[in-house]
């Protein structure tokens, strides 16, 4: 891999490699945007198969966060964070501190937050390192787990996209299979189960399954079926790339609304497969963006009424892609991803104007 060609095609600022032996650190820190603002995104620790697929997983997470931010309205740019290896393995205080060492180096440029495999109790031991941090628990000011609103925000999304479909916005007794039950996708299966929705699920953990067919009234379907399974509306909530040119033409749905990141394996192609299809995507950035509206939050002092009422907001925005794509003539994820770079640019021009005024101010 050509990492500066890639840096390059997916419009990066900066790529920071980060290594410890001695307490078994790997890291590699991705800034892609900072227009807005400061880059802020989570940390994911994963057991990769290899560097290089570390490299292109943190460089497609990190670019998702600028449009996830700045699609949302917030004015935060867009970066992330992965530490390669088995967190159940070689997780301890001094790797996670040495990570923070290293945020704290970049002086507030990328500000991070909990992922997958990292807990909050972990984001406490990074904190004692660097100030750059967000996704903290209750008790020491932050918002606590991200979870519940970044499900909040896939709910009202789903409905929204639903409503497009049929004209009703009401999920119940509608068939919805939700791929992964980690805690944002079993609490996406609470909300649901609590407005009727006729529910199946898939998950490689038995014990997950088991807890939400008691709790929620799930049905379980077989991890190696799920795109076969004949439903209303399939919910993405585990890891990216699955929505692809395999996997594609057998699905059975009319909605596509769920909270992994880079659901499409190919942003164009995979895009244009689901329209011909017939199948409505809402795009992953725009409706998993609760997490990101709860911990920006956070940085201005943390109220969970605020962040819920602020997540309420993909409902419209939602729609308004809806309808700019059907104007446009592109599809969703396009037309989500030109209305974020739209608002970049106006930032960026307005912020430029007004550099303009001051100095001519000075110099008069």
């Amino acid at each position: 891999m050509n990492l500066f060609s890639q840096m390059v095609s997916l419009g990066h600022q900066q790529v920071v490699f980060c290594q410890d032996e001695g307490v078994g650190l790997k890291s590699i820190i991705a800034i892609h945007d900072t227009t807005l603002g400061p880059a802020l995104g989570g940390v994911r620790f994963w057991p990769y198969a290899s560097e290089e697929e570390a490299l292109i997983d943190v460089l497609r997470l990190s670019r998702g966060m600028t449009y996830k931010a700045a699609i949302s309205g917030l004015n935060l740019g867009g970066g992330k964070a992965v530490i390669i290896g088995d967190p159940l393995q070689i997780k301890s205080e001094a790797l996670l501190r040495r990570f923070g060492q290293f945020v704290e180096g970049l002086g507030g440029h990328y500000i991070t937050a909990e992922d997958m495999g990292v807990s909050v109790k972990d984001m406490e031991f990074i904190r004692m390192e660097t100030a750059y941090v967000t996704g903290l628990p209750e008790e020491m000011g932050g918002s606590g787990d991200p979870s519940p609103v970044t499900a909040y925000g896939v709910y009202l999304g789903m409905k929204a996209a639903w409503k497009k479909v049929t004209g009703t916005e009401s999920l119940r007794a509608v068939k919805i299979l939700i791929q992964g039950l980690g805690k944002v996708g079993m609490a996406l299966a609470k909300l649901l189960h609590k407005e009727g929705a006729s529910l199946y699920a898939t998950d490689l953990s038995a014990r997950q399954l088991e807890y939400a067919q008691k709790e929620y009234g799930l049905q379980p379907v077989s991890p190696d079926a799920w795109y076969n399974q004949p439903v209303d509306i399939f919910s993405p909530c585990a890891r990216g790339g699955i929505l692809n040119k395999d996997t594609i033409p057998h699905l059975r749905c009319a909605v596509i609304a769920g909270s992994a990141n880079n659901q499409l394996a190919d942003e164009v192609e995979d895009s244009l497969r689901l329209v011909d299809r017939g199948i409505l995507y809402a795009p992953d950035f725009l409706i998993n963006a609760g997490g990101l509206i709860n911990v920006y939050t956070e940085l201005e002092g943390y109220n969970r009424n605020r962040a819920l009422a602020r997540t309420e907001y993909i409902y419209e925005a939602t729609l308004r892609v809806f309808t700019a794509a059907e104007q446009r003539g592109i599809t969703p994820h396009e037309a989500a991803m030109r209305l974020a770079e739209e608002r970049i640019r106006a930032i960026s021009a307005l912020r430029s104007r007004a550099s303009i005024s001051m100095f001519s101010l000075s110099s008069a």
